[in-house]
C-alpha cells in the first residue's frame, strides 16, 4: 500500500496544483481557489494514512494471504479515485459557492 499511497499522493499534488491555477487563471478576483487547496492539502493526508496504518500492521504471511486480495484492491481503488477526484470535486464546488456569493 505505500507505494499505491506514493505513487497516488504525486499525482494528486499534480492535479491539485494545475486545477488551482487554472481556477486562478480564471477567477483572479477570488480567494476560494486557494481556500480549496488548503482544504484539499488538510484532507487527503490524514485520509491517506488511514488507508497505509490499516495495512502496515500485516506482517508477510497475512500479507500473501489471499483473502485479503479483495480488501487490497478495494482500498488501492479508493486512493486512486480519491487522487483523481477530489482535486476536481472540492475546487469545483468552491468554483459554484463562489458563483453563488459572488
Amino acid at each position: 500500500m505505500s507505494d499505491t499511497v506514493a505513487y497516488a499522493l504525486l499525482v494528486y499534488t499534480a492535479l491539485q496544483i494545475v486545477v488551482t491555477i487554472h481556477a486562478l487563471s480564471s477567477d483572479t478576483t477570488s480567494m476560494l481557489p486557494l481556500f480549496a487547496l488548503v482544504v484539499l492539502v488538510c484532507a487527503i493526508i490524514p485520509l491517506f494514512r488511514h488507508y497505509e496504518r490499516h495495512w502496515e500492521g500485516l506482517d508477510d504471511v497475512a500479507a500473501a494471504d489471499p483473502l485479503h486480495k479483495p480488501l487490497f484492491r478495494r482500498d488501492q481503488l479508493s486512493v486512486w479515485l480519491f487522487a483523481v477526484g477530489l482535486p476536481f470535486a472540492v475546487t469545483g464546488l468552491f468554483k459554484a459557492v463562489g458563483s453563488l456569493l459572488g
